[in-house]
């Protein structure tokens, strides 16, 4: 069942981007068109996509002009090829104009998201393994960003550092090796969600192993050592199962093979902060 999302929530940050781009006000629209124009417009897909933030592309007119009718023909989740129209607005032409890049640009991105994470789930369909982002987020766009992840197929990693422990090469460094930054860690039971370690070789999985972690996170290794390492992991689950997750180098063209090497997650910052933004237009007609 796709995600659903709550447009109600994104009031204010809609409000802030439409400031952003209007500043003192759109002044070609304001002197070139009449304020009692009406007209509608069309979105059209230039290429395939995975639609995400179709409501929210709507919000941005309902702020300009409450009196905007909407028609949604796709919803989140939904494929799109070349030629196809998700939506349909009907606003005053000024609304439709000075709206028109807020909410275009947040539909292309969020579809980009959506898009670049339903192609990597694919690429390991039926391994076992899911599809996770990270925190390379555009700031400001988090929320959304990863709600596009999950439109797409793949699953939310931590929201934010309040989440849960997850213990990083420099963590390591400062805290003076694994041993130290994990007993240091468990003073965060009850308070994070999981504890999670970061390792680049089998000597500091082996450290981990011995202080039982929620998650181990298997850094830049290859699918070969990935797959040494999750069956080291394998071998020490009893009776509580660590979970392994494969980050680093992992591009849509090799991520079967870390899929394939056993890993339950594998992260991708990809997502997120490499997706490109999908081939969307919006044409506008005067209505008679």
């Amino acid at each position: 069942m796709p995600p659903t999302l709550d447009v109600s929530a994104y009031q204010n940050l809609l409000q802030s981007f439409l400031r952003e781009d209007l500043g003192s006000g759109d002044i070609t629209t304001e002197t070139t068109v009449s304020p009692a124009q009406r007209a509608r417009g069309e979105v059209i897909a230039k290429a395939p996509l995975v639609l995400a933030g179709i409501e929210l592309f709507a919000e941005v007119f309902r702020i300009l002009d409450p009196a905007t009718t909407v028609e949604i023909i796709f919803r989140d989740a939904e494929e799109l090829i070349p030629g196809q129209i998700p939506a349909r607005v009907n606003s005053t032409a000024r609304a439709l104009l000075s709206g028109e890049r807020v909410a275009l640009n947040l539909l292309q991105r969020l579809s980009g998201v959506a898009t670049l994470t339903r192609q990597f789930v694919r690429a390991v369909a039926g391994t076992g393994a899911e599809i996770l982002d990270t925190r390379k987020t555009t700031p400001g766009l988090r929320a959304l960003e990863k709600y596009a992840v999950r439109v797409g197929g793949g699953r939310n990693h931590r929201k934010d550092l309040g989440e849960a422990v997850l213990i990083k090469e420099n963590h390591i460094r400062l805290a003076g090796g694994v041993d130290a930054a994990l007993l240091a860690a468990q003073a965060a039971q009850g308070r994070a969600s999981w504890i999670e370690i970061e390792v680049t070789n089998l000597d500091e999985l082996r450290a981990a192993l011995a202080h039982g972690p929620d998650i181990i996170l298997l850094d830049n290794m290859s699918p070969a050592l990935v797959r040494q390492a999750v069956e080291q992991v394998r071998a020490h689950n009893s009776p509580r199962k660590i979970r392994t997750e494969a980050s680093g180098g992992i591009t849509i063209a090799n991520v079967r093979e870390f899929a394939e090497a056993g890993v339950d997650w594998i992260s991708v910052g990809a997502l997120t902060h490499s997706a490109p933004a999908v081939d969307l237009s919006f044409e506008i007609e005067p209505c008679s």
